[in-house]
């Protein structure tokens, strides 16, 4: 008996892709009111997120250093399947402000959308993935490193992981300005700074 069915077949894509992640949002687990996932033609992506009156909080990534996987592990066994979200994250510069944020992210359970420097076909617009839209993400490892030559990076290593039963989803393109349009109630405040 077949559990599911295909619905579409891919051909080979535009071999003129960009890798890597531009900016992380956070968002405190328990301060998201809900995520929804679309339908029809926004099937797969998150189409709505309720924040109430809360905020993502944005880090900006060095460019080429910081990536994202979602792995799948299954158990023939078992009949069973489900994902591991893993996203690093790269800071330089130790300060005591970024180890402050880093004491508290460790504390946190987050939800975290990534804004990769791949962008959509249809508009150039960034895309941008959910990680731990149902059980969250946790920061697990990382480093604090200070360099040793002249020329060594200072800085963070940040590792977070979650496990969840479905793989990370798209969310929906936005308007002008990442979020700009994904609380159907209110704009999304954004932290920078």
């Amino acid at each position: 008996m077949a559990c599911g069915t295909l619905t579409k077949g891919r051909g080979l894509d535009c071999n003129r892709i960009s890798g890597g992640i531009k900016n992380v949002y956070f968002a405190v687990y328990d301060q998201v009111i809900s995520t929804t996932l679309g339908t029809g033609a926004d099937l797969g992506s998150i189409t709505d997120i309720d924040m109430g009156t809360s905020s993502l909080y944005r880090y900006t990534t060095p460019l080429g250093v910081a990536s994202l996987t979602d792995t799948i592990t299954g158990s023939k066994e078992n009949g069973t399947i489900f994902y591991t979200p893993t996203i690093s994250v790269i800071l330089n510069r130790l300060t005591k402000e970024d180890q402050n944020q880093i004491k508290l992210l460790g504390a946190t359970k987050t939800i975290i959308f990534a804004e990769l420097n791949a962008t959509l076909a249809s508009n150039g617009h960034n895309v941008i993935v959910c990680l731990g839209r149902l059980n969250g993400m946790e920061l697990n490892a990382g480093t604090m490193d200070s360099g040793a030559a002249f020329g060594d990076r200072g800085g963070y290593t940040l590792t977070f992981d979650g496990m969840e039963n479905e793989p990370f989803q798209m969310v929906k393109d936005y308007t002008s300005t990442p979020f700009d349009n994904a609380d159907s109630s209110s704009a999304i405040p954004i932290v920078s700074s």
